[in-house]
């Protein structure tokens, strides 16, 4: 569910091949107004593109909360000659939320609760020492967090077989993120539960416990000891760096939750 419904958002663009033909061969729109700003109407505020309100791609008007709007507007203002989506990372993010995440909030939240089921930061490696060491550092405070904070108590498990997790963790997992309202809280937390493999790190960063930064690093403990033993190559790097910025426009929009 959430993988389908966030594959416009985040894997046409971070296919590393796509990138280059669309950079050998750019087909991004013309930019075709010249005044953005904000209009306050019925339901909140109103990102204008000229005196008229803008579309989602299911032609939805773009109607926001003001500090989610203040963003979306920066996005389309530093658009140059071309509007190029890879900079409006925001902007796609609630354009999902509004005309998807609102109609599917039920089935979102439990597939948020499969990943926590099955969640990265439970699977850990028997070897080699250093690579158990580096799990244990940043994702022992993650489960003892979730233990503490969420009342949710998960057991970990060693390799890749799977372990079958407390019912009443999951339920713990579930009402915690049905504090993350549809649309856009839920799909931001949908993105960044979908960019980390985790839903502990997901509502671990949503909770304000680590910043975007740290919970990063915490997704890609396995990633990094991987690199650091056989190198990286320019298509790793490019993925995830265009990983990263949706991740932190998924933070951004959970860092304003409040007003949302």
């Amino acid at each position: 569910m959430i993988r389908d419904l966030l594959d416009d958002l985040h894997s046409r663009k971070l296919d590393p091949m796509a990138s280059a033909q669309r950079t050998m061969r750019p087909q991004f729109p013309r930019r075709f107004y010249k005044e953005v700003s904000l209009g306050e109407v019925e339901g909140g505020f109103a990102v204008l593109l000229d005196g008229k309100v803008a579309k989602t791609p299911a032609k939805k008007s773009l109607i926001l909360p003001l500090e989610i709007a203040r963003i979306v507007s920066s996005e389309w203002e530093v658009q140059a000659r071309d509007i190029d989506p890879s900079k409006m990372p925001v902007t796609r993010l609630v354009n999902l939320a509004i005309d998807r995440v609102a109609d599917e909030a039920i089935g979102i939240t439990e597939e948020i609760v499969r990943y926590a089921a099955s969640d990265c930061v439970l699977y850990r490696a028997a070897e080699p020492e250093r690579l158990v060491a580096a799990q244990s550092k940043l994702w022992d405070p993650i489960v003892i967090w979730a233990n503490k904070e969420l009342d949710a108590r998960f057991q970990l498990a060693e390799g890749v077989n799977f372990i079958a997790q407390p019912e009443s963790s999951l339920n713990a997992i579930r009402k915690h993120i049905e504090k993350y309202p549809p649309p856009f809280a839920l799909a931001a937390l949908a993105s960044a539960t979908q960019l980390t493999g985790s839903a502990l790190i997901a509502l671990m960063l949503a909770h304000g416990k680590i910043d975007a930064d740290e919970a990063w690093r915490a997704a890609h403990v396995d990633e990094d000891w991987n690199i650091q033993q056989w190198g990286n190559d320019s298509e790793a790097s490019a993925r995830r760096a265009a990983q990263f910025t949706e991740f932190c426009a998924a933070a951004r929009v959970l860092v304003l939750r409040g007003n949302a």
